[in-house]
């Protein structure tokens, strides 16, 4: 039986993969270059389903629209699901997600951003093609020796625990479910804050994890201490973090996400003022470097993402429990159909 899935906010590097797998398995894919929100969501009518990703715009509004229309699947090609209504899907549309894909790409990505931040290889990058070979203002410092605290300890966040082990790092590490089997040390979130020499997000976004770091976090910081974030943009206040580093307790910044980059990150818009004044200001200061949401782009990462979509699909499809289905409900174990091997709805 086959399958007919409106795939919102698409980009080149997502096509093949999706293509391929959706072929294999009896999925076909309508690929939208716009994203999906109130005003685009007649282009799923006559879909099963919708594939979405983080920046698409999964409102009650749109949730009801879909549903009117009979489209029965929402197909999240990500981790994260804060855009997502879960509660108003209840009992409408089934969500799935990937959970993980390749752990490894934004652990890398993280180590990549932060290496390049300490020995100033962006700097270097471009002095060099100007035929400047001066090594003035250079000097960086070696990351052996130094405290890492990792906030967020799941699959990527134990990942880069164990790249930084291979730096000669001392790791500190915080989670509000703490690892059984760690074989590194968990401290309080204030302790993380008050010894590390950098600090690496590795968190979903949630109520508690909004603004974690925040102007009042930023009275406990170690002065000088670089933060890297490649989870989600709003677990650190973008006005906060500016006055950090204004104010130099903040030494350097590397941001693979940002609080307000649903309109910004993955479009072209060079050439063009952007309005986003605090993002302006972020990218002006020459301690901070951005990326715009790049750390999961690798060809495994692809693949994964796309594999692991279209077997949700195909699961749902079915009739079969899928193991990568969200349900607002699921947080009552003992009434959890999902727990039961049984459909959320």
């Amino acid at each position: 039986m086959g399958m007919n899935i409106a795939f919102f906010d698409a980009k080149d590097y997502d096509i093949p993969a999706f293509e391929r797998y959706g072929k294999e398995n009896g999925i076909s894919f309508k690929f939208y270059e716009t994203k999906l929100d109130a005003d685009t969501t007649e282009l799923a009518r006559g879909f099963d389903g919708v594939c979405v990703f983080v920046n698409d715009t999964v409102s009650a509004p749109v949730i009801d629209k879909l549903y009117g229309m009979g489209v029965k699947y929402i197909a999240l090609r990500c981790a994260g699901y804060n855009n997502v209504d879960l509660k108003h899907c209840f009992q409408k549309l089934h969500v799935v997600r990937v959970p993980a894909y390749s752990p490894y790409a934004v652990a890398e990505h993280t180590m990549a951003m932060l290496l390049t931040s300490v020995r100033r290889i962006h700097k270097a990058y471009n002095r060099t093609r100007e035929f400047n070979f001066s090594l003035n203002g250079l000097t960086g410092f070696d990351l052996h020796g130094k405290t890492v605290g990792v906030v967020g300890t799941g699959k990527i966040g134990s990942i880069f625990i164990d790249i930084c082990k291979g730096f000669g790092m001392n790791i500190l590490a915080y989670d509000k479910f703490p690892r059984q089997d760690a074989d590194f040390p968990y401290v309080s979130l204030d302790e993380i804050f008050e010894r590390s020499d950098i600090i690496s997000l590795h968190l979903p976004l949630f109520e508690d994890t909004y603004h974690l770091i925040d102007r009042e976090a930023l009275k406990k910081l170690k002065k000088g201490v670089i933060i890297l974030n490649t989870s989600r943009g709003a677990l650190i206040d973008s006005e906060a973090l500016l006055e950090g580093i204004k104010q130099r307790i903040i030494g350097a910044a590397c941001l693979d996400v940002y609080e307000e980059e649903s309109e910004l990150f993955f479009e072209d818009f060079s050439g063009h003022i952007i309005a986003d004044d605090t993002l302006a200001r972020l990218l002006s200061m020459p301690n901070v470097i951005v990326t715009s949401h790049q750390a999961f782009l690798t060809e495994e990462a692809l693949s994964n993402i796309a594999e692991t979509t279209v077997e949700n699909l195909t699961e749902l499809r079915d009739g079969k429990v899928c193991r990568n289905e969200l349900c607002y409900d699921c947080g009552n174990m003992e009434e959890c159909k999902k727990k039961r091997k049984e459909r959320c709805f």
